[in-house]
């Protein structure tokens, strides 16, 4: 029987290497097409509704400009102390957000959107887990901060690399603290007909 949706129209909003991996270590057929929508925090926007509203934004964009294509968005945050670290702006903000996240717990936050090939809402979903950091350093931080690493990340951390040794336990989905709460999204993808594979559970 042929399916319903073909997996070649699906197409991942994002430029992360990190989301493209744990879509084709699943197996997923998909193509990545980055998006260029604004992900500035708005004044008082609460973690919840602004990681919603970037993932969304993400795929709206893709999706306005690829008609016919289901489009995936993406978006992952670090929340602590209910403010929004997102990736760190220089050396200085990535010690910062280091130095909040030491010794301490925190979220990590992604939301992801599903759009149809009408540029429709299939479905929205955000996934959140518990990371407790080790107590850290300056020199610690430093170094870390040497690898160059934490630059592109969320948190100024990557739990998947050398970032690793910073982390004492991880609560909850390890790859929603990668990029992408693989489980949960295989689960939608599944249910739109664009995966057809059988669970595997990455997290």
């Amino acid at each position: 029987m042929t399916p319903r949706n073909s997996a070649l129209s699906l197409i991942l909003a994002s430029a992360s290497p990190r989301r493209r991996e744990l879509l084709q270590q699943a197996g997923v057929v998909f193509s990545v097409v980055p998006s260029n929508a604004d992900e500035d925090i708005l004044t008082g926007e609460a973690p919840a509704e602004y990681v919603l509203r970037v993932a969304a934004a993400k795929a709206e964009d893709v999706a306005n400009k690829h008609q016919g294509h289901w489009v995936l968005g993406a978006d992952t945050i670090v929340v602590v102390d209910d403010k929004i670290l997102g990736k760190p702006k220089d050396t200085a903000d990535g010690h910062r957000m280091l130095r909040l996240l030491s010794g301490r717990v925190h979220q990590v936050m992604t939301a992801f959107i599903l759009l149809d090939p009408n540029g429709q809402e299939y479905r929205r979903q955000i996934i959140a887990t518990t990371v407790t950091f080790k107590p850290l350093s300056d020199e610690q931080i430093q170094a870390y901060l040497a690898t160059g690493e934490p630059f592109d990340k969320a948190g100024a951390y990557a739990v998947q690399g050398i970032g690793a040794v910073l982390v004492e336990k991880v609560e909850g989905s390890y790859a929603n603290v990668v990029g992408l709460p693989i489980d949960e999204v295989l689960e939608v993808l599944r249910s739109a007909e664009l995966y057809h594979k059988k669970d595997i559970h990455l997290t």
